[in-house]
């Protein structure tokens, strides 16, 4: 329920003013702005999920999400909100469309969860974070997500660095908005790394929200107890948007919980008939090593083109996935070695691409490129990725995993020799895309 201006309590004995901002919302379509249209492209940009996928709907109202979740992707939910009525109403629902063995409803704030660690696959806020606060509520769920789990909300936002006076003084005394930026930052702060981001269109806003809330409104009894400031609130609420809606936007967001724990690994080598063990430290790219990052790519090519593409894949946000930019690096912690996925497609369905790998001449053949690519892999696991692809030498890959992706019915979209063309399941047990690749825009493909 979007009523910010005043951000009722959900909890049992709330004041009339509650009382009567649930009564105006009981039954519509929808108690915030948001679209079915929106919840499956939502669920989409989650990626690959478990086929019978843990999900914890937060703040669930009366459960319109739940129910898509639980129907369209196979889900069991856990559906939580202090609102008796609405979890009853969804009770129900589940009930009559045989969704009862996959739907639990729970009646308990959504920042206080007895859970254990590692419960949930996904979390689900749609229009429901506000109630609790951005920062409070990620810090929270952090813990419940399973490795590789995925927390998707959505959050209202500035759309502009310097929104109207009128407009920020609204927001200001109903709930303090900030600029995606400025959340995306609060999210890493947290532990969690941004995977996608799109403001959502505005007949998100009026189509199931707004315009039937209206309706209800001119229908209102104002002598109710409580209803007149509500129905006052929601006025001005509506009233803002028709005058300020450019400044503010509500947004999706997903996000990863962020790992730069660091992995080690033991490398024997052969140099001048003498065995070596090298211990080569790996962990994601940050800020600080886009310069090393660059600079072994320039190291390890004879010219600038692969160092050029990671810098374009880097600024691209349809491609780049952070925490799949990996490095190794030796006893010193100085970076030698570089493996990069980025997103791509086959046929439209999500993959990856493994591009470029590098390694400093002078640490080459001693095990620092084969550690950074496993650790890669390895995220990518954890991430619930599946399919990879990588265009490269036929002696070296396969002992990763890769196997020439003609067996998978992934064809490079340009004449290539089969062996070269190579492709690996991350999880054997999943289904991988057939058809095309589609390699994202830096590769001029």
């Amino acid at each position: 329920m979007n009523t910010e201006n005043g951000t009722p309590d959900r909890s049992p004995g709330a004041d009339p003013v509650t009382e009567a901002f649930f009564a105006l919302h009981d039954g519509l379509p929808r108690q915030g702005p948001g679209s079915d249209a929106t919840t499956r492209r939502m669920l989409a940009a989650a990626g690959p999920l478990p086929e019978r996928p843990r999900v914890l709907d937060a703040g669930c109202g009366p459960g319109r999400a739940a129910l898509l979740l639980a129907e369209e992707a196979g889900a069991y939910v856990t559906a939580v909100d202090l609102h008796r009525p609405f979890l009853d109403t969804l009770a129900a629902e589940a009930a009559r469309r045989g969704l009862g063995d996959r739907i639990t409803v729970v009646d308990r704030s959504m920042d206080r969860l007895p859970f254990p660690d590692h419960s949930f696959d996904m979390i689900w806020a749609e229009g429901s974070v506000y109630t609790v606060g951005f920062d409070r509520a990620l810090r929270a769920w952090r813990r419940l997500l399973a490795p590789g789990g995925v927390l998707v909300v959505t959050e209202i936002e500035w759309s502009v660095s310097a929104p109207a006076a009128p407009v920020r003084a609204y927001w200001d005394a109903a709930y303090p908005l900030r600029t995606h930026a400025a959340n995306t930052e609060a999210a890493r702060a947290a532990g969690y790394r941004l995977r996608a981001h799109w403001p959502l269109p505005e007949s998100d806003w009026w189509a199931e929200y707004y315009t039937p809330l209206a309706r209800r409104i001119a229908r209102a009894d104002p002598r109710r107890p409580g209803m007149r400031e509500a129905l006052t609130a929601l006025r001005e609420e509506i009233a803002m948007r028709r005058e300020h809606g450019g400044d503010y936007d509500y947004a999706a967001y997903l996000f990863h919980p962020h790992s730069n724990t660091p992995h080690t690994s033991t490398t024997p080598h052969t140099s001048k008939n003498r065995t070596t063990m090298t211990t080569w430290t790996t962990r994601p790219e940050t800020a600080d090593d886009i310069a090393a990052v660059r600079a072994i790519n320039l190291a390890a090519f004879p010219a600038a083109e692969e160092a050029d593409l990671v810098d374009a894949l880097r600024a691209d946000p349809e491609a780049w996935i952070d925490g799949l930019s990996v490095l190794a690096a030796g006893p010193d912690a100085a970076p030698v070695g570089h493996a990069l996925l980025t997103r791509c497609h086959v046929d439209g369905a999500p993959a990856l691409a493994l591009a470029p790998c590098a390694v400093l001449p002078s640490a080459q053949r001693t095990g620092a490129g084969s550690a950074a690519i496993r650790a890669a892999l390895d995220a990518a696991r954890a991430m619930g990725e599946n399919l990879v692809l990588v265009l490269g030498h036929a002696g070296y890959y396969p002992r990763f995993g890769f196997v020439p992706a003609s067996r998978f019915g992934v064809r490079a979209p340009f004449e290539v020799p089969d062996e070269a063309m190579m492709a690996m399941a991350l999880d054997d047990g999943r289904p991988v895309p057939t058809g095309t690749i589609q390699y994202p825009a830096p590769f001029g493909i």
